[in-house]
């Protein structure tokens, strides 16, 4: 075999696929613009049966659910973290300050190691949007959510929802995410959970085996 012909040939079909990128690009754009959208981009639920749908979801998922009113947040918190056994939690940077539980110690990510992060008792964080048909909480790494190892490291995730937050479908999510779109993003859907060849179920493989919800009304 020739490879110095191939190469040739192959360099040359580079250099013609470059020059009619042009074209080419304004084909794909027409083509993506003419794909059917005749898909449910637009939820038709109350809030309320949105609201419970996710719960339902979540719930199914293995997750706890938790309710609260903004006034009621940090008792909440305090509750669900006790509960656990919690006395010592990360949080992100920005997390709201109001949210503070009284006689839980608050640590915050400053570039923590993996092990530091993985021998934690847990993290607390806030969300940028959820997904009621698929039960998914939508995490970005901006002001109280922090960088993704920070929710995937620690075994235990407790996440502060918003009634607002919560939309029904993912054409709706993602409309919500195309301002932040250059963050990094995370979906959560549930505590980690993943099965071998063998359909073993393991929880905790790529993120944390137990996840607690509040939903703030």
């Amino acid at each position: 075999m020739d490879t110095s012909n191939a190469r040739a040939e192959i360099l040359a079909r580079i250099q013609a696929a470059n020059g009619a990128t042009s074209g080419a690009a304004q084909l794909l754009d027409a083509a993506w613009m003419a794909l059917p959208r005749d898909y449910v981009r637009q939820g038709l639920l109350s809030v309320a049966d949105r609201l419970h749908l996710f719960e339902e979801r979540l719930t199914d998922y293995g997750a706890h659910v938790f309710h609260a009113s903004p006034k009621e947040l940090p008792g909440v918190i305090e509750r669900i973290l006790t509960d656990r056994g919690k006395s010592k939690i990360l949080i992100p940077e920005g997390l709201p300050q109001s949210w503070s539980p009284s006689n839980i110690k608050l640590q915050q990510d400053d570039a923590l190691d993996a092990f530091a992060l993985d021998t934690s008792e847990g993290v607390l964080t806030s969300a940028t949007v959820a997904i009621a048909a698929t039960g998914t909480i939508i995490l970005q790494s901006g002001a109280g959510q922090g960088r993704r190892a920070l929710s995937l490291a620690p075994d235990y995730h407790l996440c502060v929802v918003f009634a607002g937050q919560v939309v029904e479908t993912v054409p709706e999510a993602f409309t919500r995410l195309a301002a932040t779109s250059t963050q990094a993003t995370t979906l959560i859907s549930g505590p980690s959970a993943t099965a071998d060849i063998e359909m073993t179920r393991i929880q905790g493989v790529h993120g944390p085996r137990f996840l607690d919800v509040v939903l703030v009304r």
